[in-house]
């Protein structure tokens, strides 16, 4: 079995939770907004990472309750419940669920195909599935740089970590393209997709998350070919205001339980 390229006991974990909260929870927030009034509502929040998504969803008033390999990043007393649950091996948490989420977690999971129909299965008639990917099939994200050789400093690192790392991890770059075709197969209604990508200096939270999986994927990164000037260099420029990164494109789609 493959092992998850992020384990969340890595030095580097805690940044990469905070970087994509910053990064993303407003667009996934406002999604979940979008569905209505959530009090009350049975929510499974799958792969939770740090929990910003799900203590949103209790603060909203709805019983959560909160999964992950490893739950060390999920804090205590913050109004959900965790479990510490894999998602591959074991069944799903008894129950249907008025609400199942996850972000950025399927894409790393080679098992991908075979677990979506299971989560909208669980779901209580009505209920919602939303799952939110990267798409990183696209490249040229270096929107400005001090220099060209910067930029293919960047370039160089992201098609190495994207198109050979990951994948030999388990990641499918291209699985956030087929999530819609995907939950009307397994028969969930109104599915509808949104994407989002945006600007992020050195400095911000976007660029700042390459440094941190630079720092949690080095040895793969070595071992793909690259030097470590190479990776120090894009390091440092995850730090310099003149650099500015597009994030990766996030696939956020929903469909719903007859």
């Amino acid at each position: 079995m493959l092992r998850y390229a992020f384990d969340n006991d890595d030095p580097a974990a805690a940044d990469r939770h905070r970087y994509l909260a910053e990064m993303f929870d407003d667009v996934t927030t406002a999604r979940l907004a979008g569905l209505g009034d959530l009090a009350g509502r049975r929510c499974l929040e799958l792969g939770a990472g740090g929990g910003s998504v799900a203590g949103w969803l209790a603060r909203q008033g709805a019983r959560v309750l909160a999964t992950d390999l490893n739950v060390r990043h999920l804090p205590g007393g913050a109004g959900y419940d965790v479990l510490r649950h894999d998602l591959v091996t074991e069944p799903l948490p008894a129950g249907e669920w008025d609400l199942i989420h996850a972000r950025l977690l399927l894409l790393h999971l080679p098992e991908r195909a075979a677990i979506l129909p299971r989560l909208a299965g669980a779901l209580a008639p009505g209920g919602v599935l939303l799952l939110e990917e990267f798409a990183t099939t696209f490249r040229n994200a270096v929107l400005a740089a001090p220099s060209p050789a910067d930029a293919a400093a960047f370039e160089t690192y992201l098609d190495v970590f994207i198109g050979r790392v990951l994948p030999a991890r388990g990641n499918d770059p291209a699985w956030a393209l087929r999530v819609h075709a995907a939950m009307l197969d397994a028969g969930l209604t109104g599915v509808q997709t949104e994407v989002h990508a945006r600007s992020w200096p050195g400095g911000t939270a976007g660029a700042l998350l390459n440094a941190a999986n630079i720092a949690q994927q080095r040895d793969g990164l070595r071992a793909a070919g690259l030097r470590d000037d190479l990776l120090d260099r894009v390091t440092a420029l995850m730090s310099d205001p003149r650099m500015v990164v597009r994030a990766p494109l996030l696939y956020s789609t929903a469909g719903r339980r007859p």
